[in-house]
């Protein structure tokens, strides 16, 4: 009886740890603050779905596989991809795409799921959360192999409830500030993860600090601008 209770309050322990820390590094991170964007755009039906599907995702590779396929996974590919997709919300943002909430919505409702999934997932996948969550399996799974059940948990709950918060952020801001003034914090927001992704993805092809890098990224983010003046001159030009 003893052992069974000491075996009940150690894997409480793990989950507890795992929870607070992956509580803890996501706090500030910018998948929560793309949450804040995200709450001007979507449903949260449609936000809920996508974010903790793709939370789950994450944290199956993170304590499953996830040490395995960090020797197989290309990060400059999943750099890049990140970069593109919020250079797309942010994209949408500023073009009036999202002006009204009918207009946010694709007719289809796994549209915006899938959107909001990709988006999160490639957001998520090597950053320090995700890679909080190998150290931790990793750690913990080494004595006991049931240990990765409650490492999943923590892991997934803390990535949640510290996601719940940027999402009632984002909901309150959407309630309290005017759509015009939400889309272009939405648009900062996508802008600038989109711009760092971009800047990372090229330090990792031609070298962090190089003339190659710092050229290539540049150009991207010009070509970036170039795109949001032409969907801002299209959305003047629909309202007149």
């Amino acid at each position: 009886m003893n052992t069974v209770r000491e075996r009940m309050g150690t894997e409480m322990v793990i989950f507890l740890t795992v929870l607070a820390t992956i509580f803890i590094a996501e706090m500030g991170d910018k998948t929560q603050l793309l949450l804040v964007a995200m709450a001007g755009r979507y449903k949260i039906s449609h936000i809920l779905a996508g974010t903790w599907l793709a939370t789950v995702v994450l944290n199956l590779l993170a304590v499953g596989v996830g040490a395995a396929l960090g020797n197989y996974l290309d990060m400059r590919i999943i750099k890049a991809v990140a970069g593109f997709a919020f250079f797309w919300f942010a994209y949408g943002a500023v073009s009036g795409e999202a002006q009204e909430e009918g207009e946010q919505e694709m007719k289809h409702s796994l549209g915006p799921v899938i959107a909001i999934f990709c988006s999160f997932f490639v957001g998520e996948l090597g950053d320090k959360t995700q890679l909080s969550g190998i150290t931790l399996a990793a750690n913990y799974t080494s004595h006991h192999v049931m240990n990765a059940v409650y490492v999943f948990s923590g892991c997934t709950l803390g990535l949640i409830l510290a996601d719940l918060i940027g999402l009632l952020v984002g909901v309150v801001l959407k309630s309290k500030v005017p759509t015009g003034i939400l889309n272009k914090v939405s648009f900062c927001i996508f802008a600038v993860f989109g711009i760092l992704s971009i800047r990372e993805a090229a330090g990792l092809v031609f070298g962090a600090g190089s003339m190659a890098a710092v050229g290539s990224y540049l150009a991207v983010t010009a070509v970036f601008v170039l795109f949001c003046l032409w969907g801002l001159w299209n959305n003047k030009k629909e309202k007149k």
